[in-house]
């Protein structure tokens, strides 16, 4: 069985104990990690460890050792309570030793919790669970998160669901942050208040919040596609910052906008193009690269191929007009160009 969006976060929140097994897999190991981690605690409780009814088993030394998955399913425990069997870092080699362990668990056995990395829809690993009629496979992508995760973050750190004001500040800094950090953050909004009953405030958020939440190259990239050119001044400010140079700013504008016209130019259409790329994207940068592809269009794209091919030349010359000055100037126009 497979889940997705807010099915799978309300599961792994509350996991059914009856179930042979759960797979949790996704390009980012800090999401991952983080779905792992509740479903394992609502699962075993927080004595469970402590109660060694959790065993855990690296995929690495699986490999070596298959034998070691069906021990930590069949072993008996010393203390009553439901038991996991966590296999961490598994890969689609694995795929046919899980597909047996699923076959042969019977209740009783140690529930089998596996994290791996991204895996195609092809992947055996895949395959193994969500053809199972008593297993759960449970993606991960870089969704951003939601009213519901706000809340269930602050009620875990003992806060109470905030008013909208509040709520807006949250959902727009955990729009910036990574999902440990936005969690660390909440903790550590949790401490600040703790013995203070008032309302939680902008101005708590604001001084619990790291002081400086980072851009990447891709948020200039979005800015651009979409034709946002007021922002692209703020947004270059902090990436120089940072010590983004302009030339890798120039390359991957260009390696953006080549993806963009490979999408455009596919005869079925953007839809079609963007699920023949490779590597492949998922989750809802999928959807957006398809919907700049297409709001953009082939003509455009080659101007705007034009135009980073024209700057990454003077930019790798021995000219002396400043780098920044060029590389603001071509997002400008790009983004001009995007608007018409």
């Amino acid at each position: 069985m497979k889940l997705s969006g807010q099915a799978a976060t309300a599961y792994c929140r509350k996991p059914d104990p009856n179930h042979t097994g759960l797979l949790i897999f996704g390009a980012d190991p800090m999401r991952v990690a983080g779905k792992r981690q509740d479903a394992i605690s609502a699962l075993i409780g927080p004595a469970g460890e402590e109660e060694m009814r959790l065993t855990r088993i690296n995929g690495a030394d699986l490999r070596k050792d298959p034998a070691l998955l069906d021990d930590a399913i069949k072993a008996q425990g010393f203390f009553p309570g439901h038991r996991v069997a966590f296999v961490e870092e598994a890969t689609d080699g694995l795929g046919k030793l899980f597909d047996a362990a699923l076959r042969d668990w019977k209740a009783g056995d140690a529930q089998i919790v596996v994290t791996a990395g991204q895996l195609t829809a092809k992947s055996a690993l895949r395959k193994a669970f969500e053809a199972h009629p008593n297993a759960v496979a449970i993606g991960v992508y870089d969704d951003p998160p939601t009213v519901a995760d706000m809340e269930q973050a602050l009620a875990a750190a003992g806060l109470p669901a905030p008013d909208r004001d509040v709520g807006d500040a949250l959902m727009a800094l955990a729009g910036t942050l990574e999902p440990g950090d936005f969690r660390q953050t909440i903790e550590k909004l949790g401490l600040y208040k703790r013995g203070d009953d008032s309302p939680l405030t902008v101005a708590d958020v604001t001084a619990c919040a790291p002081q400086s939440a980072e851009v990447d190259v891709d948020d200039i990239l979005d800015v651009v596609s979409q034709g946002q050119a007021d922002q692209i001044g703020p947004v270059l400010r902090s990436l120089y910052a940072q010590g983004v140079t302009p030339v890798t700013l120039c390359i991957g504008a260009m390696r953006h906008f080549r993806r963009l016209h490979v999408v455009a130019s596919d005869p079925g259409g953007p839809a079609a193009g963007v699920g023949r790329l490779r590597p492949p994207v998922f989750g809802p940068r999928r959807d957006k690269i398809a919907r700049q592809a297409g709001n953009w269009g082939r003509d455009r794209l080659e101007r705007a191929l034009t135009a980073l091919t024209d700057v990454d030349l003077q930019l790798r010359s021995a000219s002396t007009a400043p780098q920044a000055a060029l590389m603001e100037r071509t997002l400008i126009r790009l983004a001009m160009i995007g608007r018409r």
